[in-house]
């Protein structure tokens, strides 16, 4: 029998690094998540080590600086680690002969087109963040030709803090939340996101890649909602759990407590990777509730 497929991850708490971990068995690959304190973005020295050692085949750049509003004030660290990080983390798998899957994001777009965004469109980031993950891109896109870029949307999971687990932990403090409602963007799973990455792990090293398998693509659901109703959702699925339910009162952007002006579109559209690698995510209904009942089963 031939030896399995290896992944390696960078950072162990993320939601795509932990789906990643959670999925590969019954997608009969290997996973191996490599964090911190063997690895860490901001030391560059540390890198190749850690990633070598894991012995990849396939290495997925998913840890990042994430926090947007906190980018805004730490700059310099959110560069070192999204911009400076990821370029050398291209630069060990180009040295290891391997192709990088490097994980970014909608907010490379200004949200301002009426249409969801397509690869070619113009990125015109808003924010800090959004700044360092379009660098970012450019930078391993520069270093290593064997690359792809996954630009995310609204990812969720029954990981760590996201949206999902933020709206049921408000309603177990009140019966009503405040949701923006002038905003759209494409819920997306991250155990989905997982099963992506590890499909096109497989095609870049055990199938016939073309030109066209290596550059940016969008990755996400189909269902283009606002958090108002990706919030409603939310509460009917963990209602017919028995979990906690709330109801929901829409504001404006304008009104949302972060002064951060964030994409009004973060919808993305991912007819590309259907075209080249035939991957279509699900939509979002079993998907969530699939993350729901995780949850409130890790809760009970």
């Amino acid at each position: 029998m031939s030896p399995r497929l290896r992944f390696v991850v960078t950072g162990t708490t993320g939601k795509i690094a932990r789906s990643l971990v959670a999925s590969a068995a019954a997608a009969g690959v290997e996973v191996e998540a490599v964090g911190r304190p063997s690895l860490e973005l901001t030391d560059l020295e540390s890198l190749a080590p850690a990633i070598g050692a894991a012995r990849p085949d396939v290495l997925v750049s998913a840890a990042g600086y994430t926090s947007v509003e906190g980018a805004e004030s730490e700059s310099d660290l959110a560069s070192s680690i999204n911009v400076r990080g990821a370029e050398a983390l291209a630069s060990c798998a180009l040295r290891l002969g391997i192709p990088i899957i490097h994980l970014s994001s909608s907010y490379v777009y200004d949200g301002m087109q009426s249409t969801p965004y397509r690869e070619g469109d113009p990125t015109e980031p808003l924010s800090t963040y959004g700044r360092t993950k379009l660098m970012g891109e450019r930078a391993v896109a520069g270093v290593h030709p064997r690359h792809v870029i996954l630009r995310l949307s609204w990812i969720y999971s029954q990981f760590g803090r996201n949206f999902v687990t933020a709206m049921l932990q408000q309603a177990e403090r009140s019966n009503n939340v405040r949701v923006v409602a002038d905003q759209i963007g494409n819920p997306t799973s991250a155990a989905d996101v997982a099963s992506g990455i590890i499909a096109i792990g497989r095609n870049l090293v055990l199938g016939t890649p073309r030109r066209e398998s290596y550059g940016s693509f969008h990755l996400s659901a189909p269902d283009i909602i606002t958090p108002v109703a990706f919030a409603a959702a939310i509460f009917a699925k963990s209602a017919k759990c028995g979990g906690p339910t709330a109801t929901v009162t829409p504001i404006t952007r304008a009104e949302y407590t972060s002064k951060l002006e964030r994409p009004a579109n973060a919808a993305l559209d991912s007819a590309k990777i259907a075209q080249v690698y035939g991957i279509s995510l699900p939509s979002l209904d079993a998907p969530l509730q699939a993350c729901i009942e995780e949850i409130l089963r890790e809760r009970a």
